[in-house]
């Protein structure tokens, strides 16, 4: 790490440096074991290891969108593959450890091993290098406020960069900074992350799979989704109705109790299945509090999950078919 140490500690391209030689050290140390006769030691080991999808995490999440703002794309397109095989290899070797295939575990730990390695020295020769031309400071800034989130390999945070004291630190969510960004702000709402156009909030709402009530405070219905295959039927004259005449007498009485649950605090969420018109609809309600944990409505979210119940196996690729 000799060509950054100009770095501050914390600063997020240092993080990652100082990650690189923690997995390094976890490779020798699984590398000095006999696997067979310490295998507690090397699943701990390896335990550690597989902390490198916060590595992985950060860099896609934090680290690329800045670099394509910049116009460099590649890592995006590349380097998040890459991050993808050597993932696909932690999953095969996790696998191995759960049937204790030590033969075939010691060959999957080398690939791995490898493939780390060579990453390393991707991010280490080129992707670091450049991005600590690319990017300016306030950028670096910026992402170690996200990073926070994401998390570190680490079992202890690195250090804060820029310096400050525990509690002027501000959780990404609450986060208000203004940022760089390949669009207007003008007309749009501010979000808790995200900025959006009406229009866009709207649109977010209709498309959603799921039908979506909101009751305010007081147990006035304030707006539903108007989707194209809405599991109940809803029209406007909900709006501005108490939500008790909403519902048939046989479950008005569930649903105020939920209301007066939420509003005591001592419940946050009720949930309900049941078939309806050969199909099977899952029903939660949640309550909705502000940032003091004050009371401010509750949504309740209908969802036909017929065909998500009859799902199997996996399918991974696109098939339209």
């Amino acid at each position: 790490m000799n060509q950054y140490s100009n770095l501050p500690e914390g600063h997020p391209a240092r993080v990652y440096l100082e990650e690189n030689e923690l997995i390094r050290s976890l490779i020798t140390q699984i590398n000095d074991l006999d696997i067979g006769a310490e295998f507690e030691a090397f699943e701990e080991l390896f335990n550690k290891l597989s902390l490198t999808e916060k590595h992985f995490a950060r860099k896609e999440n934090q680290l690329f969108p800045y670099l394509e703002q910049y116009g460099w794309t590649s890592p995006s397109q590349n380097m998040w593959a890459f991050h993808d095989d050597i993932r696909a290899i932690f999953k095969m070797n996790r696998q191995l450890i759960q049937t204790k295939e030590l033969a075939s575990l010691s060959i999957s730990l080398q690939n791995l091993f490898r493939n780390l390695e060579h990453i390393i020295q991707v991010e280490e020769g080129r992707l670091l290098p450049r991005a600590l031309e690319m990017l300016q400071e306030s950028d670096w800034m910026e992402m170690r406020d996200g990073d926070e989130e994401i998390g570190w390999m680490f079992e202890n945070p690195p250090a804060a960069w820029p310096a400050h004291t525990e509690d002027e630190y501000i959780h990404p969510s609450q986060d208000t900074k203004k940022r760089k960004l390949p669009f207007s702000l003008e007309n749009r709402i501010d979000l808790d992350v995200g900025h959006m156009l009406p229009e866009q909030i709207n649109w977010l709402l209709k498309f959603m799979p799921v039908d979506i009530t909101y009751v305010d405070e007081n147990d006035i219905v304030i707006f539903y989704n108007r989707g194209d295959d809405r599991v109940f039927p809803r029209s406007a004259g909900i709006i501005g109705r108490e939500v008790k005449f909403c519902h048939p007498p046989k479950s008005v009485d569930q649903v105020l109790l939920i209301l007066k649950e939420f509003k005591a605090g001592r419940r946050d969420e009720a949930e309900f299945w049941i078939s309806f018109k050969g199909k099977f609809i899952h029903i939660r309600y949640f309550a909705i509090r502000d940032d003091e944990g004050t009371y401010k409505g509750v949504i309740e979210v209908s969802q036909d999950v017929t065909h998500i119940r009859s799902l199997e196996g996996q399918q991974r690729l696109l098939d339209w078919e």
